[in-house]
């Protein structure tokens, strides 16, 4: 798969909100907990994991929601102020990264998906592809979809 030229750009829904991801991200997955699923209205959410240093905030102010997630831990979701548009979230178990929105970026076609996460909470009629990293819940370690990144793109991060 080819990646794009990086910096590559996103935002929120108004536009209010700009940033810049200025690298190949470390993975990019699907997640079907519960939290993805009702935030994101749909049968799951697509993450790209980064480091923070890697996203520059371009424009605009951001609200926080810091919610107790299906696996306990409290994540930092971050939205536009304005529109409200769910743009990523700030893992206290991971510091140093940030978990971009997929569907947040202006052009989303490179960010194709290595795995599943919380596949125990995926709606019934989601068809998973085995060939893929499936995990039941919350990955105590993402090393497996980090690898299968790298594997697709070519690209270490």
């Amino acid at each position: 798969m080819s990646l794009p030229e990086f910096p590559v750009e996103g935002g929120c829904q108004c536009g209010s909100v700009r940033y810049r991801l200025k690298a190949s991200p470390m993975s990019v997955y699907n997640c079907h907990c519960k939290d993805c699923q009702r935030f994101s209205g749909a049968a799951w959410s697509m993450s790209v994991t980064t480091s923070r240093d890697n996203v520059e905030q371009l424009s605009g102010t951001l609200a926080t929601y810091e919610k107790p997630s299906q696996s306990g831990r409290i994540i930092s979701m971050q939205f536009c102020a304005h529109c409200h548009g769910w743009l990523w979230n700030l893992p206290q178990s991971a510091p140093g990264m940030m978990v971009l929105r997929a569907g947040s970026l202006d052009d989303l076609d490179w960010a194709q998906p290595v795995g599943n996460i919380w596949t125990d909470s995926k709606a019934a009629w989601v068809k998973l592809d085995p060939d893929l990293v499936n995990m039941p819940g919350q990955p105590s370690d993402r090393e497996p979809l980090n690898k299968a990144w790298t594997e697709l793109t070519g690209k270490d991060h």
